[in-house]
């Protein structure tokens, strides 16, 4: 059996195992995706623009494995090929998740924080197993079922699997089991469709293969638990007390020298024993009004700022933590920091709490981190602003910390500060700016007061660093004289959807490592301007889809997350109705094959880039409707509309380019899925690190809408 004879004869069950294969993939491809993703963010001190370039690795390694894939058409037994890449695609994730916490720390210095350069070299090697094998099987499986519908039942398969690992990763695996206990299902799943396809195929060696894998993982998941094992390794020096996952993300808790740290996905979070920025973040808000009853904090409850703020006359202290599990651990850990009858936990998401709430408090304190991701970002936006101003009594005092600030104020951090200061005083009257070890804001209609250690002690309130002599070094005239020239600069305006702050940071970030990341999206950019002068017209249709794809699904989700609150809870909604809508558009795709292909995937990449230029007025409407108080599942079912009908219009097109090209299947299917992954894999990065950051969500679509027409337009002129 030699070319495409074979897979032409296949029976029907040999055509179901193919599609059962390929589904199990779409499966795995998911739930590991999404493991990797955490993983890799824990361990290189991941961002928006980290999660980019992790993204555009993986996209960038699948499309090659599907170029690679076109060499299958050589093979006399390609069902050794396929029932070989899915042994692979079983056990390949177990392996790489024990090697990034094993060899992070090993390759790099410990606790020392990761370059972009290095982050994509060390995100490339370690992905690269699974996606080429994994891009290399789609293509096998195009070209064992060798014809064009077969094409589109391969690209369905993939998808309704993707469908199936999204819900299961995000609603299961994630809240019931750690990242081992998420791998296992797609490693079970597969080794037992490799044990089907080697009794179908009759291949006895395939078979024993697959019987011992199945036997080594299960003894494994019964007999160790890689979990702890690996996270001792990780912590070598440290008593690990509490390991366990969320839907937010992976949390271990240690402690050392007496002291209990809480590190979230590879991030140290807070300690039991960080005296100074507890003291700063609680009392330069009291100070301004010492004689508060209602304090709202903003993240930090844990981490003992509500017991310090209990210094002060408080009635109430409200604490606002995002994840349950930070607030059980901290409960079980650190009980001293929670126990006080007055202290009032809430978990939720900040901003909707602020924008939703009724009730007036005196002081708001947020306490997080500075504005590193997209997520953080909403609290240091205008309209959050105006929206905590609203949650003031009329005096009140919001505080929130930014920047690092050592012995100068770097040209990076004073755009970060001019910024955060023009934005605050479109709200507030009054701001002043303490330079502690953090940059600290306060903002107020009414007096503030510069004179922190007199307040203090007038307030009688014993503090262990934040005091007269600590305080007269912090507030010399030449820090606070730096602070507010830096501050006082011209500067933007930062908004939910134009998040300039979160790029000034970006760049604030990337200043402290050697070389430019942009100079390598530079590179990215210029050598896919090459591949597509060299490619056919539908390829370009489907690379431009794939780009769109992803930079509005990013659009999208950055709306979710600023309209209806934290992203991850619901990210799995998300995906799922993204996935279904794919699948949706590939199924529809077969009635529309009756007319001209050519006609109909330009039809569907003008509609595409319709649908990008309509989407920020559509997002900025339901913005104002949700302000009015409009009810949360109405915007949450129209932003799955919007999301539902942009995967239908992507879905539509890759089947319809399968008949537009007339290549053998292997070849089509190669080409279509190097040019869809590599669109997806620039969209990725260029949209969430720097198209939206830099230009904001309305020239982003608008940029997108315009790929996508320029595509299909080509597609028509060259016809004609």
């Amino acid at each position: 059996m030699s070319g495409d004879e074979g897979p032409k004869d296949a029976s029907l069950p040999q055509r179901r195992l193919v599609l059962s294969a390929v589904g199990c993939l779409g499966v795995s491809s998911m739930i590991v995706q999404v493991v990797l993703l955490r993983e890799m963010l824990g361990a290189f001190c991941g961002n928006e623009l980290v999660l980019g370039v992790i993204l555009a690795n993986w996209m960038l390694l699948t499309g090659l494995g599907a170029w690679a894939g076109r060499a299958s058409h050589r093979w006399r037994n390609p069902w050794g090929g396929l029932i070989a890449c899915q042994l692979l695609v079983a056990l390949l994730p177990l392996a790489q998740v024990a090697l990034l916490r094993v060899l992070r720390d090993v390759i790099f210095v410990r606790g020392a924080m990761i370059g972009l350069g290095q982050t994509l070299l060390a995100g490339f090697v370690l992905l690269a197993p699974y996606c080429l094998v994994s891009g290399f099987m789609l293509t096998l499986a195009c070209r064992m079922l060798a014809d064009g519908p077969g094409i589109r039942r391969v690209y369905l398969a993939d998808t309704l699997g993707s469908v199936a690992g999204g819900v299961l990763v995000s609603f299961v695996l994630l809240r019931w089991f750690g990242h081992f206990g998420a791998l296992y299902v797609p490693t079970f799943l597969n080794l037992l469709c490799a044990a089907g396809a080697s009794v179908l195929c009759r291949g006895r060696t395939a078979l024993c293969l697959a019987i011992a894998a199945i036997l080594g993982v299960a003894v494994a998941a019964w007999r160790v638990n890689p979990e702890g094992l690996l996270t001792a390794v990780q912590y070598p020096s440290q008593e690990v007390l509490f390991v366990a996952s969320s839907p937010y993300g992976r949390l271990v808790v240690t402690r050392s020298a007496g002291q209990v740290n809480f590190i979230e996905n590879g991030l140290p979070v807070l300690s039991s024993d960080n005296v100074e920025q507890m003291e700063e973040t609680v009392h330069y808000a009291l100070a301004q009004r010492p004689g508060a009853r209602k304090v709202l904090l903003l993240g930090g409850g844990a981490s003992g700022t509500a017991r310090e703020v209990l210094k002060y006359p408080v009635d109430e202290v409200t604490c606002l933590e995002l994840d349950p599990l930070t607030i059980e651990a901290a409960r079980r850990w650190v009980p001293e920091n929670l126990d006080d009858p007055r202290i009032k936990v809430v978990i939720g998401d900040a901003r909707t709490f602020v924008r939703t709430g009724g009730q007036r408090y005196d002081v708001i304190i947020v306490d997080t981190p500075d504005p590193s991701t997209a997520l953080l970002n909403r609290l240091y936006t205008a309209e959050f602003y105006r929206d905590a101003k609203k949650r003031l009594v009329p005096d009140g005092v919001l505080s929130f910390p930014l920047g690092q600030y050592a012995e100068a104020v770097s040209g990076q951090l004073g755009r970060i500060l001019a910024t955060a200061d023009t934005t605050l005083r479109r709200s507030f009257g009054n701001v002043l700016l303490i330079p502690g070890g953090r940059v600290f804001f306060l903002a107020s209609d009414g007096p503030l007061y510069g004179d922190i250690a007199s307040r203090i002690e007038e307030a009688r309130v014993r503090t262990a660093l934040v005091n007269r002599h600590y305080l007269e070094a912090v507030l010399a005239g030449d820090r606070l004289a730096e602070v507010q020239r830096a501050a006082r600069q011209p500067a933007p305006v930062n908004e939910d959807f134009s998040p300039v702050l979160y790029y000034y940071h970006l760049l604030h970030w990337t200043s402290r490592f050697e070389g430019s990341p942009y100079l390598a999206a530079v590179v990215l950019v210029a050598a896919v301007a090459v591949y597509l002068f060299r490619i056919p017209l539908a390829p370009r249709v489907i690379f431009a889809s794939g780009l769109a794809a992803t930079a509005l699904e990013v659009v999208v989700l950055l709306a979710f997350q600023v309209i209806c609150g934290s992203l991850y809870s619901q990210i799995g909604m998300i995906v799922t109705v993204f996935m279904i809508g794919l699948a949706a558009g590939a199924f529809s795709a077969g009635r529309l094959e009756r007319h001209s292909p050519r006609k109909v995937l330009a039809g569907a990449g003008f509609a595409l880039a319709v649908f990008a230029v309509l989407l920020p007025f559509a997002l900025q409407a339901l913005g104002n409707i949700n302000q009015a108080g409009t009810s949360g599942m109405l915007v949450q079912a129209v932003i799955a509309l919007l999301t539902f009908t942009l995967a239908a219009i992507v879905g539509v097109q890759f089947p319809l380019a399968a008949r537009v090209d007339s290549s053998g299947a292997a070849a089509v299917a190669s080409r279509l899925y190097t040019a869809d992954f590599l669109g997806a894999c620039l969209g990725a990065i260029l949209a969430s690190a720097i198209a939206i950051p830099l230009l904001g969500v309305m020239w982003t679509s608008m940029l997108t809408g315009a790929v996508c027409a320029v595509a299909a337009g080509s597609l028509l002129w060259r016809k004609h």
